[in-house]
């Protein structure tokens, strides 16, 4: 576990096949078992294996129960194997186990680094989720938390790093700047592997506040750092997502070389969410009718993702793709689904881009009807039992007697709002209703 979280671990890799080989032959009979399943999962994750694989030793270690306050035991591995779900599309069930857990830690008195480190990683699976305002709050209450622990421990910064991720979502980039420079978010980083990474968040910073150059410098660096130790899924760090927007101007071949291998890895490993996110990096890289073709992909993986703010982030793109191409009745179409979402994700800044596409559309933001809440409508609902069935969305539209976009749209709503991708989704709907199972303990 140790070396896992080691930043100079010597082969990473020649540790993974050696997990690999242990975990695939256990069955989970005791605690020591079930964490060396969960290390395997996690494991999986980061190298970018296929999510089905990684999410079937999640389950495997969760099945015979893994407390985050066991005696004698660390809490890291129950908190990696709710986070593989995470990152596997299944962020509803990563919340499930993260509430329990802190459960865990409030029962036990545990409240310091602890404490921080649940509510901060609950913060950043809001985050995930599109749910901004709320990933905030969170991260904040965690961050409090990690500032009596102490400046330059891990829980510190995991909080620094998230809040920063949360701030430029919601366009606040010069807030996100500010908190960076009040807590020495800058080389030297830490040597303990942390997520987000906080080398990537760094660059990811500098590229929002103009400095393409010292972006792409910082963004290649944490890719020599990653890849030799085989940690190469997009979903859990997209350094090469930033770094192909960082290399656009000066050398725009690179950035297409740069994004495409991402978008080769984020299919490797499948999750919807990883699919659509790389694909819109690929177009903002790409030019002529490949643009387009990119942005309508990375839009139809999102939608069958419960990533939001992600979804809304390529509605927008694609609406503003289609305005400059002479197409505005299908420009504003998919700018006013981007626009509510990105209200309802409490994204400032995409909220101005929005309506600033809108306006050179010659449309006028619609008022909103979106509710926000996470109760599924009837239609969505049935929408979502057909779907667990196996019905295509050609055949639940029929059943609907609707359009197939409209049966596209009503499962992308059911996604985002059970937290869950198709894989998942019918034991998300078993435990939304109370008769599913519990939260792996």
């Amino acid at each position: 576990m140790w070396d896992a979280f080691r930043a100079d671990e010597p082969d990473s890799p020649a540790r993974s096949r050696r997990l690999a080989r242990l975990a695939d032959r256990l069955t989970g009979r005791d605690l020591t078992e079930r964490y060396v399943i969960g290390l395997r999962a996690w494991d999986a994750t980061l190298r970018g294996e296929p999510a089905h694989i990684a999410v079937r030793h999640a389950e495997r270690a969760l099945a015979g129960g893994i407390g985050w306050a066991e005696a004698d035991r660390g809490f890291e591995v129950p908190v990696l194997v709710a986070l593989t779900f995470l990152y596997a599309d299944r962020p509803g069930r990563t919340e499930e186990l993260f509430a329990a857990g802190i459960a865990d830690f409030e029962r036990q008195g545990w409240r310091g680094a602890h404490l921080s480190f649940g509510y901060t990683l609950l913060g950043y699976v809001r985050y995930r989720r599109g749910r901004l305002a709320e990933a905030e709050d969170f991260v904040r209450a965690g961050l409090g938390l990690a500032e009596r622990v102490g400046p330059g421990t891990p829980a510190h910064w995991y909080a620094v790093g998230i809040l920063i991720e949360v701030l430029l979502a919601r366009g606040r980039t010069a807030e996100a700047a500010q908190t960076a420079e009040d807590h020495a978010f800058a080389q030297p980083f830490p040597a303990a592997v942390v997520f987000p990474d906080a080398q990537t968040v760094h660059g990811e910073l500098l590229l929002a506040r103009g400095l393409t150059e010292d972006a792409a410098a910082e963004l290649a660096a944490a890719g020599r750092r990653l890849d030799p130790r085989g940690m190469r899924n997009p979903a859990w760090c997209p350094w090469q997502l930033h770094l192909a927007r960082a290399e656009h101007t000066r050398t725009p071949e690179r950035a297409v070389a740069t994004a495409f291998d991402a978008v080769r890895r984020a299919r490797r490993f499948g999750a919807p969410s990883a699919v659509g996110q790389a694909l819109r990096a690929a177009a903002e890289v790409s030019s002529g009718p490949d643009r387009l073709k990119l942005l309508e992909e990375s839009v139809e993986h999102l939608e069958r993702s419960p990533a939001a703010y992600e979804l809304a982030c390529a509605l927008v793109a694609l609406g503003a793709e289609l305005r400059r191409g002479s197409r505005p009745q299908e420009a504003t179409e998919h700018l006013h689904r981007g626009l509510d979402a990105a209200v309802l994700c409490g994204a400032d800044g995409l909220v101005r881009t929005a309506r600033s596409e809108l306006a050179a559309a010659g449309a006028r933001p619609r008022r909103l009807h979106s509710t926000g809440t996470d109760a599924l409508t009837a239609r969505e609902r049935t929408a979502a039992e057909l779907a667990v069935r196996g019905l295509t969305t050609a055949a639940i539209a029929h059943e609907l007697r609707t359009r197939e976009t409209t049966a596209v749209r009503l499962l992308s709503s059911v996604y985002r709002k059970v937290g869950s991708d198709l894989a998942g989704l019918g034991a998300a709907l078993r435990t939304a209703r109370g008769d599913g199972p519990g939260p792996g303990r």
